[in-house]
C-alpha cells in the first residue's frame, strides 16, 4: 500500500499504531489533555528509534483540535488564542529579558491555501522597532517579522532569507509559520501543529526545500502549521476505501479555504503575540493592531 504524504506528526503516529487511536511506543510518548475547551495531543519523540519509526526529528509536537473554533462555541476566539499561547510558551526556550524573537511567515500570499504564514504575520504585533525608541513599549519583548514569499517569486530560498535576517538581528528564537499537508480531510483547516523541531517547507507536497531548524540557523526554531491541502490520491482512498496509486501532481483544498485561512491566520498571529507578550489580553492585542 502506498504511503500517502502528511506533515502532521499525529497522523504519522496513527499510521504507526494502525488506527485512529494512538498510544505511546518505544521512543515515542503520547499524552492527551484539554485546555480552554480545546483537545490537545502531545507527542514527544525521545530517541533515534522513535525518530526512525515516526519519520520525524526528535522533539515535541503539539496538535490542537480546532473543531470548537468552527463550531463557534462560547468565547471560541479568546479561548483559542489562550490555548495556543500557553502551548507555545511550553515550547519556547528560556528567553533572556530584552531578547528578540523573529517570526517568519512562509508561503505564497497569492494562493489562499498557501497564505497561512503571511496572513498570520499580518495579525502579529511587531515591536522591535518601537521597544528601543518609545518609552510606552519599553516593557514589551522585541518581536520582528518577515514574510519570505516563495522561491518562484524571489529567486531566493526562504531558508537563505531567514538566515540573513538571523545574522543581522541575532534573535533568541525563531518561530516559522507555514501551510501543511494532511492525510485526512477532517483535519483540513481544523488543526494546528506546534513543534520545537523547525520544519522543511513543502515536504508534504513533495516539494522539499532547505530545512529551517536549529542546525541551519544556529538558534532554536519553533514551527506553527495548519493543514490546508490533501493529496488527491489520499482523498480518493479515504472516500472510497480502495487503494489508490500515489500521485504527487494533484492536491485538494476546501472550497472555503480563503475565509478559513483569514480566520486562522488571525488566530495564529494573536496566539503568537499572546505567547511573546503574556501581559496582553486579546482585547489589548486588537487595540494595538487596530
Amino acid at each position: 500500500m502506498p504511503i500517502f504524504p502528511s506533515d502532521l506528526t499525529l497522523e504519522a503516529a496513527q499510521q504507526l499504531c494502525g488506527g485512529e487511536k494512538i498510544r505511546s511506543t518505544p521512543g515515542v510518548r503520547v499524552a492527551e489533555s484539554l485546555r480552554d475547551g480545546y483537545c490537545l495531543t502531545a507527542i514527544t519523540i525521545t530517541d533515534k528509534a522513535g525518530s526512525e519509526a515516526m519519520g520525524r526529528p526528535q522533539g515535541r509536537y503539539l496538535t490542537i483540535d480546532l473543531r470548537p473554533y468552527f463550531q463557534r462555541q462560547e468565547h471560541f476566539f479568546p479561548r483559542g488564542v489562550r490555548c495556543m499561547a500557553q502551548e507555545l510558551q511550553t515550547l519556547l526556550p528560556p528567553l533572556p529579558d530584552g531578547s528578540c524573537v523573529l517570526v517568519v511567515g512562509l508561503g505564497n500570499r497569492s494562493m489562499a491555501c498557501d497564505a497561512v504564514g503571511p496572513t498570520a504575520v499580518d495579525n502579529l504585533l511587531v515591536t522591535r522597532h518601537m521597544v528601543a525608541e518609545e518609552l510606552l513599549f519599553s516593557s514589551f519583548r522585541p518581536v520582528a517579522a518577515i514574510a519570505t514569499g516563495v522561491v518562484g517569486q524571489t529567486g531566493v530560498e526562504a531558508a537563505q532569507l531567514i538566515a540573513g535576517v538571523v545574522q543581522q538581528i541575532r534573535p533568541a528564537a525563531v518561530i516559522v509559520i507555514d501551510a501543511l499537508c494532511a492525510r485526512s480531510r477532517q483535519r483540513l483547516c481544523a488543526t494546528v501543529q506546534l513543534s520545537d523541531t523547525g520544519l522543511v517547507p513543502g515536504s508534504g507536497v513533495a516539494n522539499h526545500r532547505h530545512p529551517i531548524d536549529q542546525d541551519s540557523l544556529g538558534v532554536p526554531v519553533l514551527s506553527v502549521g495548519i493543514p490546508t491541502v490533501i493529496a488527491g490520491a489520499t482523498l480518493a482512498r479515504e472516500l472510497t476505501g480502495a487503494d489508490a496509486q500515489r500521485d504527487d501532481s494533484l492536491f485538494v483544498t476546501p472550497r472555503d479555504v480563503d475565509s478559513r485561512v483569514r480566520e486562522l491566520g488571525r488566530l495564529v498571529g494573536y496566539g503568537i503575540t499572546a505567547a511573546l507578550q503574556p501581559g496582553l489580553t486579546v482585547e489589548d492585542i486588537s487595540g494595538l493592531l487596530g
